[in-house]
């Protein structure tokens, strides 16, 4: 499963961290030099506070303390050879010098210890999203599978997209989704769908039977939290978009119901096909808002078709000018015969496509392959 985002380390290191070193230890030794050479009138000792304050923007307490005892050793030498260390300027120089490089370093130290905080927040959340959104195995019966999950915040590796397989007696489910809203909320939302469909997709032997159960672990509880005049909450607020597949091991079809979810699109040679239900379902959490029950429909699958599941956040990504990512479009100039390298693709293009690589909302993408009967 791909994040979307490389995790940075927290100071530079090798060849890096030496050349950031070297500016400071460079400016202290210009302004030393040029402070020597000056006319007695001019003191450019007070320069040498940046040396500190820059180092400590980059490393850590130790270093930021030392070239803050260089400074002043620069300091010092500059007083001896200008006129002595007793002397009042040069000495309010030296004491001002060691009171900032004391402070810079106190600050580079609570900079570090933030930082190795948000590390291994960082890795909790990594975690949590191994837990919560497991990842799909490249193969699963008659199918090949692969799957991207990109971040919109490097910070929060995790959100409100999921999707999960099961195997049943009969063949595959997947499901796709989307959780209204973001943070910690929608993370425990995804949570009690995919726990839903984990346990009950190889029990209902109908796709309606699931989907109305996926339905019901959303769905608000009468006895939860009440607005002001003490009726239940607006069963609108919590909801979640999803598509939910059937994909039989010896039949070539697959059976969709679609729940508010954007279509599947469907890879056969050089076709893509919108998988467009004629009676899409409500989203998961809203259907005792409808009459009647959600239904499957059913399209041809044959041997080497690959069937692109996708979230909202693909579609929203926006460029500079505010165009959405044209998905059809792009999907359709793609040639190639392999899940992954299509997602390789997409996930390529699409970060290309969204300003500056970043994209405004998580997506997530599942590309599955049919083989052929088992």
């Amino acid at each position: 499963m791909d994040l979307g985002r490389p995790r940075a380390s927290s100071h530079p290191a090798g060849e890096q961290g030496h050349a950031l070193l070297a500016v400071p230890l460079a400016l202290i030794t210009i302004v030393t030099v040029v402070d020597i050479l000056a006319p007695p009138e001019v003191h450019l000792g007070p320069f040498l506070v940046a040396a500190p304050a820059i180092t400590a923007s980059f490393a850590g307490p130790w270093t930021t303390a030392a070239v803050g005892a260089v400074a002043v050793v620069a300091q010092g030498v500059t007083a001896i050879v200008r006129s002595s260390l007793t002397d009042l300027n040069h000495t309010f120089q030296i004491v001002a010098l060691i009171l900032i490089s004391v402070i810079v370093t106190l600050f580079a130290h609570l900079r570090e210890v933030h930082e190795k905080e948000l590390i291994q927040l960082r890795s909790v959340a990594e975690t949590a999203q191994q837990v919560v959104l497991r990842p799909l195995p490249e193969r699963i019966g008659p199918l090949r599978l692969a799957s991207v999950y990109l971040a919109a915040e490097a910070e929060a590796q995790i959100g409100g997209d999921l999707y999960a397989v099961a195997r049943t007696a009969l063949g595959t489910r997947v499901i796709i989704g989307d959780v209204r809203g973001k943070g910690l909320e929608a993370v425990g939302d995804a949570a009690l769908v995919l726990g839903a469909f984990r346990a009950s997709a190889h029990q209902e032997a109908d796709l309606s039977d699931l989907v109305a159960y996926l339905d019901g672990s959303v769905a608000p509880d009468p006895a939860g939290p009440q607005v002001s005049d003490g009726s239940p909450g607006d069963p609108g607020e919590g909801f979640v978009t999803a598509a939910v597949l059937d994909l039989p091991d010896h039949e070539r079809v697959l059976h969709l119901i679609n729940c508010g979810h954007p279509p599947p699109l469907l890879f056969r040679g050089t076709r893509v096909t919108s998988l467009e239900v004629e009676h899409p379902a409500p989203p998961l959490g809203l259907a005792g808002l409808v009459e009647g029950r959600a239904t499957a429909q059913t399209f041809p699958l044959a041997p080497g078709d690959i069937v692109l599941l996708y979230t909202d956040g693909v579609m929203e990504a926006r460029d500079r000018n505010g165009t959405f990512y044209p998905l059809a479009e792009r999907a359709a100039a793609w040639t190639g015969a392999d899940p992954h390298a299509l997602l390789d693709y997409l996930r390529d293009d699409l970060l290309g496509h969204a300003a500056g690589g970043v994209l405004g909302d998580d997506a997530a993408m599942v590309a599955l392959q049919r083989l052929g009967p088992l």
